[in-house]
């Protein structure tokens, strides 16, 4: 945000959407780079890192918008990102927040509010800037001792079953989320299928009998773990598939 001018990176594969889009952002004082795929925004940010990202669901080349919103947030945790989609799903929604969106405006969307949620997402983005930047300077490389491991805001102490919260009360777990934390600590950064990881943490009882066994448990163990329970980055949704633990998300 050099010299206080946000600069705007536009994925959008419809010439019209994207043009008009730039058009009215840059009449608002933005600077915009519109480009129509996930290879010209890899090209973009190589350039330069925007301020904020707009990233289309549906775009061609095999990279949809999910894909995009995940490597971004991997590049840069302070990038606003909106998510446009043509549809209201709710399952486009939550999968677009857990992969690191900020928000979401659903076509056909009016101006304004896409201005009012730009807005909103920067307010946000600073004050969490200046968050991450207090906290880092206080930070000193963590080593833990064998037989724990870190799990986002958390501690897993493997040889006692329990997990230590971000404010350092003690969480007993159940057998259950126990399995399902180790098992996610001895597979790092690999996608775990919903129904592997289901057969695995449901001991004597059918798999079948709890179709959304697996999420619920997920659910609250994000609780547990993540820092910023609604935008999950330590176990991450994998659409499609399952979940994914990234160890280096803290």
């Amino acid at each position: 945000m050099a010299g206080g001018t946000t600069n705007l990176l536009i994925v959008e594969d419809d010439p019209f959407q994207r043009e008009t889009v730039c058009a009215y952002l840059a009449g608002q004082g933005f600077v915009c780079e519109a480009v129509a795929d996930g290879k010209a925004c890899r090209a973009a940010v190589a350039v330069a890192m925007p301020d904020a990202a707009l990233l289309d669901v549906g775009l061609p080349g095999g990279e949809d918008g999910f894909a995009l919103a995940r490597w971004l947030r991997g590049q840069s945790p302070l990038l606003g990102i909106i998510m446009l989609t043509a549809a209201g799903d709710l399952v486009d929604r939550v999968v677009g927040l857990e992969s690191g969106a900020d928000d979401y405006i659903t076509k056909p969307f009016e101006p304004r509010e896409l201005l009012a949620r730009i807005r909103a997402v920067m307010r946000r983005a600073g004050a969490e800037g200046a968050a991450q930047g207090a906290a880092l300077a206080a930070a000193r490389p963590e080593v833990l001792p064998p037989g724990k491991a870190r799990i986002g805001g958390a501690i897993l102490d493997l040889k006692r079953g329990l997990l230590v919260t971000a404010e350092g009360r003690e969480d007993t777990l159940t057998e259950g989320e126990f399995t399902l934390l180790k098992l996610f600590v001895e597979n790092p950064n690999r996608a775990l299928h919903r129904d592997w990881l289901l057969e695995r943490t449901s001991g004597e009882e059918e798999p079948e009998a709890f179709d959304r066994a697996i999420d619920l448990r997920i659910m609250r163990l994000r609780r547990k773990v993540e820092r910023t329970p609604t935008r999950p980055m330590a176990i991450r949704t994998v659409r499609g598939v399952g979940y994914l633990f990234d160890p280096e998300a803290v």
